[in-house]
């Protein structure tokens, strides 16, 4: 039921009111009958659509919606909570704190995004918090606090992939030197066997299948803000069996050799004490000096991996034989013979030593 009654004692003298699907009266008041009437029929339209919001939920400020948001969300790794937390205190509560859900508008949001920008963020920075507020106001129009969001049509700054970087097989093997024999086998274990920094750090002793010529790829190391969260891989297909060259095997077995780690729970590359690695302090005071001394200064830890898509294309390996379902193509690199015989390969490998089950 919808009605428009007259109070001439008002600034606003032409009040329209309605009974919305909540089961409540509604009103508002405008200098114009032709504007309450507009608006009457916006709201009919929207409730025949499905997409009346109520009112009220849209004067709920941004930030107490975000508390509650957080508190609601239980989908995410701790590593993105922690990371979503810091970019939403930096970047999106000191601009959208004082404004309610329904003040945010598209023009607001366009905006905000070319401050950022402007303040010398990266763009990869602006993307994640641009997701961030995208995320936030999409949950705000599931819970009809919203009829829609304004995150669209939202023009971001292009990122600019940096290049990949590939070595050769003579270059492994100059930084593999370089980085001592603590760290050897890591050089190695990533270079041709493709696993991320986190993953070697998370790799524990009982994942490694060296008779088989297999490691296991289960647990994952990250680290952020200084605190270190061990968790399985991010997907599904991150979960995999990876076959190695007998110089990777061989790599192994002498560094387990030379060390006391315990044939369960331990970590391959553990700390004196027993822990993970810790990737930034590697990343300073083992891989930077090291790259420097074997001539690869600039060389990205994740470009052994690279590296490794690379070689497993020059020795045939198909899409299917990859490190993985996301492994991307790299191109044809004409770099020679490069991979010795593997002990063995089973089922559920991957890798250019056996088929995938």
């Amino acid at each position: 039921m919808m009605a428009i009654d007259r109070r001439p004692d008002r600034p606003k003298p032409w009040r329209a009111r309605y009974w919305g699907p909540d089961g409540r009266q509604h009103s508002r008041s405008f200098a114009r009958k032709a504007d309450a009437q507009r608006w009457l029929a916006e709201v009919e339209h929207d409730k025949t659509r499905g997409h009346w919001t109520n009112p009220a939920l849209g004067r709920v400020r941004f930030s107490a919606w975000v508390e509650e948001w957080q508190d609601t969300t239980n989908n995410v790794r701790p590593t993105t909570a922690v990371r979503d937390r810091m970019l939403l205190e930096r970047y999106l509560l000191p601009r959208f704190t004082p404004l309610p859900l329904a003040g945010i508008g598209q023009r607001d949001v366009r905006a905000w995004v070319t401050e950022l920008s402007a303040k010398g963020l990266a763009p990869a920075t602006v993307h994640k918090c641009y997701q961030i507020l995208s995320k936030i106001l999409a949950a705000a129009v599931e819970g009809s606090m919203l009829p829609r969001s304004p995150c669209r049509q939202i023009p971001l700054p292009k990122i600019e992939r940096a290049e990949m970087r590939f070595l050769t097989v003579a270059e492994v093997r100059r930084l593999a030197v370089a980085v001592g024999p603590a760290y050897r086998a890591l050089i190695l274990l990533g270079a041709y066997g493709g696993l991320r920094i986190g993953e070697m750090a998370g790799l524990r002793r009982k994942r490694l299948h060296l008779a088989a010529g297999m490691v296991e790829v289960a647990e994952v190391v990250t680290e952020m803000h200084g605190h270190l969260y061990l968790g399985p891989p991010k997907t599904r297909a991150g979960r995999r069996r990876v076959g190695l060259p007998r110089v990777v095997v061989e790599a192994l077995q002498e560094h387990l050799a030379g060390r006391s780690v315990e044939p369960d729970g331990g970590f391959v590359f553990a700390l004196s004490n027993g822990a993970p690695l810790r990737t930034a302090s590697f990343r300073t005071r083992v891989w930077r000096p090291a790259t420097r001394a074997a001539g690869l200064e600039g060389l990205r830890i994740h470009d052994l991996r690279h590296t490794a898509v690379a070689l497993w294309i020059a020795a045939g390996a198909g899409p299917k034989e990859g490190c993985d379902p996301g492994w991307a193509y790299v191109g044809e690199l004409h770099l020679g013979p490069l991979w010795a015989s593997v002990p063995g390969s089973g089922p559920g490998v991957a890798g250019p030593f056996g088929p995938l089950s």
